[in-house]
C-alpha cells in the first residue's frame, strides 16, 4: 500500500475513534429534548436511506430472502435493543458513565463464546481481564448505586447492562450467519430495519405527542445520522480493508477515553479520580480479554456488524 493510501487508512482510523468515541455525548445532549425512541429511530432512517440512496445509485443489490431474515435479527439486537437501550438510558446516566459500560462489550463476547458448542474456551487471561474490568465498575458505581434503589439511574445502570449483552448475542448471531451482501449496505439494510421498529414504538408509546423540533435535539440527531452513522461507518470499513483488523479494534480502547473528556469538558460530568482510576482498571481489563486470544492470528477474519455509532465487536456504538 503507498503513502496516499495509508495515510488515508489511518485517518480513517483517527475518525472512527473519535467520532464513535462522541456519539455518547450526542445522545446525552439529544435526549433531553428528543424522546429515547423517537432520537434512536429517526437517526437510523435518516442514516440508513442516505447510505441505501447512495448504494443503489451504485448499482448494488438490496439483500433478500435469508440474507435479509438474518441481517433484520442482526439489526434488531444491535441497534433497536442494544442501541435503543443505550439511548433510554443516557436520559438519566451521564454520557461519561454510559461509555464505561458499554465498553465491557468485550467480557460478553468472550462469556457467549465460551458456552457455545465450537466456542473459544475463556483462558486464564481473559478471566483476569474480566474480573479486573467488572471491579472497576463496582469501583465506579456503587457509591451512587447503594443510595439509588428503585430510581431511574439505577434502571438506566441496568439498562446499559442489557445493552452490551443485546450487542454480543446480535455479533455472536452475525457471526455464525454469513451473508453474501456488502457491508455496506448490509449497514444501511440494519439501520432502515432498526429505525422503522424504533419509530414504531415511539409512535405506540405516545412519543409523537412529546416530539419537538428543539434545534439543540434536532442538531444531536443529524450529527449521529452523518457522523455516527454514515462517516463512522464508512471509515471503519475502509481502515480494515487496509490495516490490520487487531489494529482496527483498538479503537474500543479510545471511544471510552474520548466520551469520558468530552461529557467532562462540554456537560460538566464527573471527572475526578475515582472516574479516572476505574476507567484506568476497566480498559486493562479490556486490554486483556481482547489480546492475544488463541488463534486469533491464524482465525482473524473480516466479520460483518452493524452500521452504526455504538461499536462493532470488540461497539458498541454506538452509539
Amino acid at each position: 500500500m503507498d503513502d496516499k493510501h495509508l495515510i488515508k487508512a489511518y485517518g480513517a482510523f483517527a475518525a472512527v475513534s473519535f467520532f464513535w468515541g462522541t456519539t455518547y455525548l450526542a445522545i446525552r445532549i439529544g435526549v433531553e429534548t428528543v424522546p429515547p425512541a423517537l432520537f434512536a429511530g429517526l437517526r437510523f432512517l435518516m442514516a440508513g436511506s442516505v447510505l441505501m440512496g447512495f448504494l443503489k445509485a451504485k448499482g448494488y443489490v438490496f439483500p433478500r430472502g435469508r440474507d435479509l431474515f438474518d441481517l433484520s435479527v442482526t439489526g434488531v439486537a444491535l441497534l433497536t435493543l442494544a442501541n435503543g437501550s443505550v439511548v433510554w438510558a443516557e436520559q438519566y446516566v451521564p454520557s461519561s458513565l454510559a461509555a464505561l459500560i458499554v465498553a465491557t462489550l468485550p467480557f460478553w463476547m468472550v462469556g457467549f463464546e465460551s458456552v457455545l458448542p465450537r466456542g473459544e474456551r475463556v483462558t486464564l487471561r481473559q478471566a483476569t481481564g474480566i474480573i479486573i474490568g467488572f471491579f472497576g465498575l463496582v469501583l465506579l458505581l456503587w457509591p451512587e448505586i447503594k443510595n439509588s434503589l428503585g430510581s431511574f439511574y439505577l434502571k438506566g445502570i441496568l439498562a446499559l447492562f442489557f445493552a452490551p449483552i443485546s450487542w454480543s448475542a446480535g455479533s455472536i448471531y452475525a457471526k455464525r450467519h454469513k451473508l453474501n451482501v456488502h457491508p455496506l449496505m448490509s449497514a444501511a439494510s440494519q439501520m432502515l430495519v432498526a429505525g422503522s421498529l424504533l419509530t414504531l414504538f415511539g409512535f405506540f408509546a405516545g412519543e409523537f405527542n412529546r416530539l419537538t423540533f428543539d434545534p439543540r435535539g434536532m442538531a444531536a440527531m443529524v450529527y449521529l445520522a452523518i457522523f455516527g452513522s454514515i462517516v463512522g461507518y464508512g471509515s471503519y470499513i475502509y481502515a480494515l480493508d487496509k490495516l490490520p483488523s487487531s489494529f482496527v479494534s483498538t479503537y474500543a480502547y479510545l471511544n471510552p477515553v474520548v466520551a469520558v473528556l468530552l461529557g467532562w469538558l462540554i456537560l460538566d460530568e464527573r471527572f475526578d479520580w475515582l472516574l479516572i482510576t476505574a476507567t484506568i482498571i476497566i480498559l486493562t481489563g479490556v486490554v486483556l480479554v481482547t489480546t492475544n486470544r488463541p488463534g486469533r492470528l491464524k482465525s482473524e477474519k473480516k466479520i460483518q456488524t452493524h452500521g452504526a455509532g455504538a461499536t462493532p465487536p470488540p461497539c458498541l456504538e454506538e452509539g
